[in-house]
């Protein structure tokens, strides 16, 4: 990656100039890591696509790499308050594997995942990344368990499966899934095991509501 350069009358960093600047960046970082990859994403690459000057990358972020994650961060952030807003009103299994799979394919459409997987293809080579990525996957760690701990209330499910070790399942599989699908080119088969899920849970909630006086005799 091109190396620190100096601007020579950069906005103050606080101001609008300066926050519209560094967005500039953030978008054209999205956009270079979905077309060209975490090799392709250099200060000279995303200067060009943003139509700056690439020495404001160092000015704003100090690095190259910091500039991606707060790229990764964006895109974190703007699914977080989508989904969010989506699974507030999930209040059962099913509905939630319903959430899961829009969200699936909504990432896929929007090339999200791809941001995420070259991130973390960048952290095996780049020294002190990686800790960085893993940071932001936990935040989705935390999502997902607040997320089925509301889901599941009180439900018995609650102590046999604990969301905490749920969650952890859910985000490690969609990943893979997504990370899969990237790879292959072909959603098909992980679209494949949102249904099975769907049956999976229906089963599972069926088995686990509380029976009424009747239904017990």
């Amino acid at each position: 990656m091109a190396k620190s350069g100096v601007p020579s009358n950069a906005a103050a960093k606080g101001s609008a100039r300066s926050a519209h600047t560094r967005r500039q960046f953030v978008d054209a970082a999205i956009e270079t890591l979905k077309s060209d990859g975490y090799a392709g994403a250099s200060a000279r690459s995303i200067a060009q696509r943003a139509g700056l000057n690439q020495g404001l990358i160092f000015y704003h972020f100090g690095s190259v790499a910091n500039l991606l994650l707060a790229a990764l961060d964006a895109v974190s952030e703007e699914r977080l308050d989508l989904y969010g807003a989506q699974v507030s009103g999930a209040t059962n299994p099913i509905q939630l594997v319903d959430a899961a799979e829009g969200f699936f394919r909504n990432d896929l459409d929007a090339g999200y995942i791809t941001v995420l997987v070259e991130m973390i293809a960048g952290a095996s080579s780049t020294p002190g990344l990686g800790p960085e990525v893993a940071s932001r996957i936990q935040t989705w760690r935390e999502f997902a368990q607040s997320t089925i701990e509301a889901s599941l209330g009180s439900s018995p499910l609650s102590s046999v499966l604990p969301p905490k070790d749920v969650a952890y399942a859910v985000v490690a599989l969609y990943l893979g899934l997504e990370m899969l699908s990237h790879l292959d080119g072909d959603a098909g088969p992980a679209l494949a095991l949102f249904a099975h899920a769907k049956h999976l849970a229906s089963l599972v909630e069926a088995l686990t509501a509380p029976t009424t006086p009747e239904e017990a005799t």
